[in-house]
């Protein structure tokens, strides 16, 4: 890949990051605006056990030849360029977002529930009520998402094995347009405390770099833990969606925008507990303001694809 080409994915994945970082806009589905997902898919599924331990073992001379070929076949150089810019976005625009949450957490949390809401009503062409398996699939989906919404940091709790399982299952949003990782993290109550220990975790890096006592990152342990949830879902959670997608595609569907629909709970509860006063009317016109803002981005991204961008 030349550097041209690095740097395009670079910027495309610069994208994903900005959307994935955002609960309700997929970073699949601006993998398909930029006509890179199906790339991604084979690159993803590519990624398997044996060829990560071919090219851990690059460094002994007997196994560059294994190391290199590996790297090829997983599309290494593509996933590099692309996980850069993805990193490089979930970084700045986290930051920005940590800030807004508890600035300004009516606007915040009702452009979340707009960016929610339009996936959902753009995903809806996608469900089918026509079996029992099919109405039982959303019933689950809706209830599940609806009584996470209210409990799951509470009930969860941000022990190391709870990260894990929140990176395993975010990293399912790359296979997934329309369904985003930071939406399932809001579910399962991690998000604002994912994004709160990686600005501390990167002004502790960033401080080090510059010259300050280097001293162990506070949250490293956290955010280890969450990148190897990760890449174990790669191997787990994101093969079994892609099979069930494959092979049932339609009763997963409509889980799956069940799921969608019973997460706008999040985002109406998240913005309760902030506000001092409570729903006052100003509160309210905030909050239904920014979620207008945000279904027009949606709209806006799926009209950009010609109406693509969110079919699977």
């Amino acid at each position: 890949m030349r550097g041209r080409d690095s740097l395009s994915v670079y910027l495309r994945g610069v994208a994903m990051g900005a959307a994935d970082a955002v609960p309700g806009v997929s970073g699949g589905t601006i993998a398909l605006l930029t006509g890179i997902y199906p790339r991604l898919i084979a690159a993803i599924t590519a990624v398997e056990p044996d060829r990560l331990l071919d090219i851990v073992a690059a460094p002994l001379p007997d196994r560059r030849g294994d190391a290199v070929a590996a790297f090829r076949e997983i599309d290494g150089l593509f996933l590099a360029a692309l996980g850069l810019g993805i990193a490089t976005a979930i970084v700045t625009v986290s930051r920005v977002l940590e800030h807004a949450m508890a600035a300004y957490p009516a606007a915040t949390f009702g452009g979340f529930f707009g960016l929610i809401g339009a996936s959902a009503w753009l995903l809806r062409r996608e469900m089918r009520f026509d079996t029992r398996g099919r109405q039982a699939a959303a019933v689950a989906g809706f209830g599940v998402a609806f009584l996470l919404s209210g409990q799951a940091e509470g009930a969860l709790g941000h022990g190391l094995p709870v990260t894990f399982l929140a990176g395993s299952v975010a990293v399912t949003a790359m296979i997934l347009p329309g369904v985003s990782g930071s939406l399932l993290l809001l579910l399962l109550g991690q998000y604002e405390y994912m994004i709160g220990h990686l600005s501390a975790f990167v002004d502790a890096v960033y401080a080090i770099a510059t010259g300050e006592p280097a001293a162990v990152p506070p949250g490293t342990a956290t955010i280890v833990t969450f990148l190897a949830g990760g890449v174990v879902g790669l191997f787990t959670v994101a093969h079994a969606v892609r099979w069930a997608l494959e092979h049932r595609k339609r009763a997963t569907m409509t889980f799956l925008v069940a799921l969608v629909v019973g997460a706008l709970r999040a985002p109406v509860v998240q913005t309760a507990t902030r506000l001092d006063a409570g729903w006052t009317t100003a509160a309210i016109g905030l909050f239904c303001g920014a979620a207008v803002v945000g279904a027009a981005v949606v709209v806006g991204l799926e009209r950009a694809a010609g109406g693509e961008a969110i079919e699977i």
